[in-house]
C-alpha cells in the first residue's frame, strides 16, 4: 500500500465505524485492529508482531493548531515507534504493546474538532514516514547516547528513565525555525486558537520546519461529501 491507499482505507474505516477509538495497528493484509485485539492475539500467535507496518491514533481536540500540525501534538509517539521498530520494547504505559515492531513504517493520525464551528465537519488525516522522522529527529544518535553500549547486548527493555531521556533530548532540539518542538507548539496554538496574528510569519517558518523535518502526507476530508477540501 501507499501513502494515498493507507489514508483512503483510515477515512473509510472511519467512515463505515469500523476502526476502534485511540490505539489501533494497520496489519500488512489492509486489517486495522484496537491494540487490545492485538495483543490478545499476540499472546497466542506472537508473528503478529511483524506484521504491522502503521500505528493508527485518533483523537478530538478543542484546538485548530492541532488540526494544522498534528504531529507536534503527540511528541511521544516517533520516540517510542522508533525503539519498538529497532527492537525494543518499552516498559510501563507503551501505546505499542509488548513486543518489538520490525516493520513498523508508518504513524496515522486522523483527528476531529467537535467544538469549532467551522471545522466540525473535517477529518483531518494525517500520516508520516517513520524511517524518515526518526532520522530528522536524529534519534538514531540520540538514543545510542542515552543507552551506549546496553544497546539490544543485554536485553530488549527500555527503562522509564531512559524513555524519558530520549524524549526529552529529542523535544529540547531546536528544529522548528530555531523552536524546540514545546515552544513551537505553543506558538503555532497562540496563533490559530489565541488569534495572536502577530505570530504569522514566525508560523511560517515553524510549518516549513514542520514540513522538513516531518514529511507529512496529509489529507483533508468534509465529512458530508467524504471528499478531499482545504482546511
Amino acid at each position: 500500500m501507499d501513502e494515498y491507499q493507507i489514508v483512503e482505507l483510515v477515512k473509510d474505516r472511519y467512515r463505515t465505524g469500523l476502526i476502534k477509538a485511540y490505539k489501533n495497528f494497520l496489519l500488512n493484509d489492509r486489517t486495522i485492529i484496537s491494540i487490545e485485539s492485538y495483543e490478545y492475539s499476540y499472546v497466542d500467535n506472537e508473528s503478529i508482531s511483524k506484521q504491522v507496518i502503521g500505528y493508527v491514533n485518533d483523537y478530538i481536540t478543542d484546538y485548530v493548531s492541532d488540526l494544522e500540525f498534528p504531529t507536534l501534538d503527540k511528541s511521544e509517539f516517533i520516540p517510542y515507534a522508533y525503539l519498538h521498530k529497532i527492537g525494543y520494547v518499552v516498559i510501563g504505559d507503551s501505546p505499542f504493546g509488548p513486543a518489538p515492531l520490525p516493520n513498523l513504517k508508518y504513524i496515522i493520525y486522523y483527528i476531529k474538532n467537535y467544538t469549532q464551528y467551522d471545522f466540525q465537519n473535517r477529518l483531518v488525516i494525517e500520516l508520516v514516514d517513520l524511517d524518515i522522522a526518526a532520522n530528522n529527529l536524529n534519534l538514531p544518535n540520540i538514543v545510542s547516547s542515552v543507552l551506549g553500549p546496553k544497546l539490544l547486548s543485554e536485553n530488549n527493555i527500555i527503562e522509564y528513565v531512559e524513555r524519558n531521556k530520549i524524549i526529552q533530548r529529542m523535544l529540547s532540539q531546536k528544529l522548528f525555525a530555531g523552536h524546540t518542538w514545546d515552544d513551537a507548539k505553543r506558538i503555532v496554538f497562540r496563533y490559530f486558537d489565541r488569534n495572536e496574528r502577530e505570530l504569522s510569519k514566525e508560523v511560517f517558518k515553524i510549518s516549513e520546519a514542520y514540513q522538513q523535518v516531518f514529511r507529512p502526507y496529509r489529507v483533508v476530508y468534509d465529512t458530508k461529501t467524504w471528499q478531499p477540501v482545504l482546511m
